[in-house]
């Protein structure tokens, strides 16, 4: 199929891509516990614990590279001394040969969901985790991943320490990990390279009668034959009404002459994550598609050019949702331009309206331009660093109304 383009906003130049994968250094893994005890000092925390799920990963990987599978895993960090790594009772190989962390202990509140009992595995319990940090009888302890802990790992937390004191700690992440390192820049911007190699062979291979799983095997097929660990987040391939979705999931239907297709495609290198997103016609757009399409481009044209080093994210948020409303969409709108990108697609910090920070240089955002309609939907999706000039874009080259005829 052929690619018209209709419509042009700045087209990037496609990038050449690395010969090896961008990684973090070691050094870096051993920078970011010392930043955290200084913050975690700060806020009066005896220590500091952070736990992550196979779905959100991020905090556990930041300071151990260790990425956890089926079980959960936490990272102990005291106000002074060596952090540990926690984890699951079948983990303890992978996570020797994996973790930065030398420390590590196997606990049975980091199982699998399954349930397993574990008779006769040598575990430890926290006051032996907690011991082995220097903090044997912890009064106040800071809660990283707050929204991924389980009820019975807060229980055996409370059993363990009489008069423990938990605290929501989400806000000292957000603080480690909203502004990025040259190393951790270099990752994205190879991740974002390999998400438009992905767009690429999609955009060549769409056609009518496939289904949405079919063209997701595409993507998945370029992505990992050109270095990405894993997908940025699952693949979106949405036809027709299921592009309306904000979220979604490809199923067998069959792309028809037409449609709307939403493309969301990420990979990620060295545990960080990228999304190119687009919306494609397979046909000619009828006048109603092409104008809420165009519409899209033109709103997301509008937040790129508003991001720079010092503005508030609360007014690019407001302004976005002005532009809705005066350019008769309200009823299209959902949520507000941008959301942080790193190790998570979608990660701290939000921008809405309430978002009461400044923008800094070197935090990278997606900017996540979503329009809903009650028969289809489209987002336009590409990543980048803030500067105190405006915005460096990761990806850019589809910004441009693509018709597959």
């Amino acid at each position: 199929m052929s690619i018209e383009s209709v419509h042009v906003l700045e087209p990037a130049a496609p990038q050449q891509p690395s010969s090896a994968a961008p990684v973090i250094p070691l050094a870096e893994f051993s920078q970011r516990v010392q930043r955290a005890q200084e913050l975690i000092r700060a806020a009066g925390f005896d220590a500091l614990l952070v736990n992550s799920n196979e779905a959100d990963f991020a905090n556990v990987r930041y300071f151990s590279d260790y990425w956890t599978l089926f079980e959960t895993a936490g990272v102990l960090i005291p106000a002074r001394g060596e952090p540990a790594l926690l984890i699951g009772p079948e983990s303890g190989a992978y996570a020797r040969d994996r973790s930065r962390i030398r420390k590590i202990h196997k606990m049975v509140e980091y199982r699998e969901s399954a349930d397993p009992a574990y008779p006769g595995v040598p575990v430890s319990t926290f006051p032996e985790a907690f011991a082995d940090i220097g903090v044997p009888s912890p009064q106040r302890l800071g809660l990283g991943g707050y929204l991924v802990t389980t009820a019975p790992l807060v229980d055996s937390l409370h059993r363990g320490f009489s008069g423990l004191r938990i605290e929501p700690a989400d806000s000292l992440m957000v603080k480690l990990r909203a502004v990025k390192s040259d190393a951790e820049l270099a990752c994205l911007r190879r991740a974002f390279e390999i998400s438009e190699q992905a767009v690429a062979a999609v955009l060549e291979e769409i056609r009518p009668g496939l289904t949405e799983r079919q063209v997701v095997g595409i993507a998945q097929q370029v992505m990992y034959q050109n270095g990405a660990e894993y997908e940025g987040h699952p693949t979106y391939i949405l036809a027709g009404r299921s592009s309306s979705h904000a979220i979604s999931r490809p199923t067998a239907k069959v792309l028809g002459a037409g449609e709307l297709v939403q493309l969301n495609i990420g990979a990620r290198v060295s545990g960080y994550s990228s999304s190119v997103g687009l919306p494609v016609c397979l046909g000619k757009m009828d006048t109603s598609m092409r104008e809420l399409v165009e519409f899209g481009l033109e709103a997301h044209a509008h937040t790129i050019r508003g991001l720079r080093a010092g503005v508030a994210a609360c007014d690019l948020a407001r302004r976005y949702r002005q532009l809705f409303i005066h350019r008769g969409y309200a009823r299209n709108f959902l949520y507000g331009p941008c959301h942080g990108l790193g190790m998570m697609e979608v990660e701290p910090p939000w921008m809405e309206e309430t978002s009461n920070y400044p923008l800094a240089e070197n935090m990278t955002f997606q900017v996540d331009t979503f329009v809903h309609s009650d028969n289809f939907g489209l987002r336009w999706e590409n990543g980048g660093c803030v500067t105190s000039a405006g915005f460096e874009l990761f990806s850019g080259q589809y910004r441009r109304l693509i018709e597959l005829t």
